[in-house]
């Protein structure tokens, strides 16, 4: 199946239902379960594929734990059956083979888990025996891999009999999703000391509390980027996400002024205004962020900026390899990416053509990124149900703004 969105010529405005954060939701929900919580204790929970998978699997506790496409949910349960597990089996979709594991599997082996790889060494599926016997109360891991390695490791320290110390042996990318790991874990009473790369935290009993998921700054990136390359000036409000938020995607907002859109924050809600005023040129780390760089890659060839980019290293080991999906599409309106040693290059488009076909490569953020361009041009999207692993609502909300999208 394929959506054509007709070029849009519309002036932009009205309010866009944000979905709530998985990233959020996928923490909350385990560490509730390690809490003994019941899950109505979880407000707003997000309605991705990624958190109904994990609600669903810690709801029915199966034989085999199959976690399609979602990763957080692979990482995640991984680590809480090393806790409450009983010698089960997690595995996933193909793509979710390919995806490594091995870091999060040493280190749970390390404090005392049992664990088998049932085909290739490094790569689900997996079988997990819980921790009869820790081993070990401190761990090294680098803290460039991806930090939901780190987090898995964090909600289940305290649950552990000698608790747990964390050395990261590296720099760190996704600080924001480490913080935002601990301070979900302070709200269900749990404290932390986090010095320099090393984070301790000891011995102690999840409370179950009352929590209010917060709407996904992931995916507000996407209206940004819609503001962005807006013919007219306009606005969209977003509702329900906060200025004060630990979810590291909020840097879209810092990110986007440079690229002509202004955020102002009222009550509940944030409204995005078109600026004059762009960069023509931008250098980007997205080690906190990598989940924006495909928004802001689109938007920024696009728009005519140059971005030089670093930190897009853990792309490659996405829904898919992400570097790869972005070179091969951006080339299909013009843009270049290139690979200069430790960065990279976006060369934007010169000439705009009058339509594109995107393929989507089973990556919902493929899809949701290049949508934006429907102002511009006639868009094609391959696969695009793909978006209901993080946004099942997205296309309803861009046929809220007028954009005539069928199916073809």
């Amino acid at each position: 199946m394929k959506y054509r969105l007709k070029k849009h010529n519309s002036r932009l405005k009205g309010a866009i239902k944000l979905e709530s954060s998985k990233s959020e939701s996928n923490r909350a929900l385990i560490i509730n379960a390690l809490a003994g919580g019941d899950v109505a204790n979880i407000q707003n929970l997000s309605k991705a594929r990624d958190t109904q998978t994990m609600l669903a699997l810690l709801g029915k506790k199966p034989e085999v734990y199959d976690v399609k496409d979602a990763g957080t949910t692979m990482r995640f349960l991984s680590a809480y059956l090393a806790i409450h597990g009983t010698g089960d089996t997690i595995t996933g979709t193909e793509r979710m083979k390919e995806r490594p594991i091995g870091p999060l599997v040493d280190a749970l082996r390390s404090l005392g888990a049992e664990i088998e790889y049932f085909e290739k060494e490094g790569f689900p599926p997996l079988k997990i025996n819980k921790i009869e016997k820790q081993l070990s109360s401190e761990i090294s891991i680098p803290g460039n891999i991806s930090s939901q390695y780190i987090s898995a490791l964090l909600m289940i320290a305290p649950c552990l009999p000698q608790g747990l110390s964390i050395r990261l042996t590296t720099e760190i990318y996704s600080r924001p999703y480490i913080q935002m790991t601990l301070d979900l874990m302070h709200a269900f009473g749990v404290v932390s000391r986090w010095i320099g790369k090393k984070i301790a935290v000891a011995p102690q009993v999840y409370e179950p509390t009352i929590y209010t998921i917060e709407g996904d700054w992931s995916g507000a990136s996407y209206w940004y980027s819609f503001v962005a390359l807006a013919p007219e000036k306009g606005y969209l409000n977003l509702p329900g996400i906060r200025n004060y938020s630990t979810q590291g995607d909020k840097k879209i907002t810092n990110i986007m002024y440079q690229m002509g859109v202004a955020s102002h924050f009222e009550s509940g809600k944030v409204k995005l205004l078109k600026r004059e005023e762009k960069a023509e040129y931008l250098e980007l780390d997205f080690r906190d962020c990598p989940d924006l760089a495909q928004t802001v890659m689109v938007a920024a060839a696009a728009s005519g900026i140059t971005l030089k980019m670093t930190g897009l290293e853990s792309l490659k080991i996405k829904e898919t390899d992400r570097i790869y999906a972005m070179q091969t599409e951006l080339a299909r309106i013009g843009a270049l990416l290139v690979d200069e040693e430790d960065q990279w290059l976006l060369k934007p488009v010169k000439d705009l053509p009058t339509s594109v076909e995107i393929d989507t490569y089973e990556d919902h953020r493929m899809a949701m990124a290049f949508a934006p361009l429907c102002q511009l041009m006639d868009v094609t999207i391959k696969d695009p149900m793909v978006v209901e692993k993080s946004y099942p609502g997205f296309w309803d909300e861009i046929r809220k703004l007028g954009v005539e999208i069928s199916e073809v």
